[in-house]
């Protein structure tokens, strides 16, 4: 069973406030820890797109050098 509850901004805030110590820990790690994994989840995509490609020069001798391989195995 659940249920969903529209609560604003300010009464989020108030209700965090009265929250207990321990409680408050918790809350402030479990926060932490999901920023830290959309940092990891960015980086990773920036790393991803501005990552070096290859040049067409070298895709060709890639596929000559595959055509070498492939032809020398079947003799």
């Amino acid at each position: 069973m659940q249920v969903q509850v529209e609560i604003g901004f300010e009464q989020l805030v108030n209700i965090v406030k009265k929250l207990p110590t321990n409680q408050w820990t918790k809350l402030k790690e479990e926060v932490e820890n999901e920023t830290t994994s959309s940092k990891e989840v960015f980086d990773m995509e920036t790393f991803l797109l501005t990552a070096p490609v290859f040049a067409k020069a070298q895709i060709e001798k890639i596929a000559k050098t595959r055509k070498a391989i492939n032809q020398w195995r079947t003799k």
